[in-house]
């Protein structure tokens, strides 16, 4: 029992700093910018399908910081067809600075880990092999690597990681000519072959949270 309490402390304070970074950090600042965000992702940054919000709980804080900063240059929701872009694009804008932008995903990067619910089926063997070229960046585990820019992707919510994928094929995501890491995930969005490849990589990303 001693060890595993002991096993319990350590991998709290391992998340602790490894998502709460930098002191100066104004989480109370933070907390404050999110509630204009968990009208949508949720108060616990759950995410919400029906209003195209992803899950932001468990998100690293240098990827949320990092996107909040495309949406705000453009290098995202730069398409028409980009709709939950385009949605959160105005969003990112009401930031007044890098400040608030630091903050608020320090904050985001406080939230315990969200577990969402399966909202596809996908063929798990397929998907398996289908991620393998996505190992390099993401994982064999799907925890990322901050160092080539991939994020996590075990707690992301199924529908979302299809919907992304779909968005990087299509040419929506991934296209602009300074948004240098979507540059080279969109090659290889287009390795998969067919929309249910889409649904298979996602069922069986699901699975690593095992």
């Amino acid at each position: 029992m001693g060890l595993k309490i002991l096993a319990t402390a350590a991998a709290v304070a391992l998340y602790l700093t490894t998502t709460i970074a930098h002191a100066d950090d104004d989480l109370v600042r933070g907390e404050e910018i999110f509630a204009l965000c968990g009208t949508c992702h949720g108060t616990a940054g759950e995410g919400n399908q029906a209003r195209g919000a992803p899950v932001l709980a468990g998100l690293q804080r240098w990827y949320v910081e990092a996107q909040l900063h495309k949406f705000r240059s453009g290098q995202r929701a730069y398409h028409a067809a980009d709709v939950m872009g385009l949605q959160m694009r105005p969003m990112a804008r009401t930031l007044v600075d890098d400040a608030d932008v630091a903050n608020v995903a320090a904050y985001i990067a406080t939230l315990p880990p969200a577990v969402p619910a399966a909202t596809l089926e996908g063929d798990v063997t397929r998907g398996s092999q289908l991620y393998a070229p996505c190992t390099a960046c993401h994982g064999l585990d799907g925890k990322g690597n901050e160092a080539l820019k991939a994020p996590e992707l075990l707690n992301q919510a199924d529908w979302y990681v299809v919907a992304q994928l779909t968005s990087f094929r299509a040419g929506m995501r991934g296209t602009h000519q300074s948004d240098l890491t979507g540059m080279q995930m969109r090659p290889m969005s287009l390795t998969l072959p067919d929309d249910q490849a889409l649904r298979d990589v996602a069922a069986y990303i699901r699975t690593l949270r095992k």
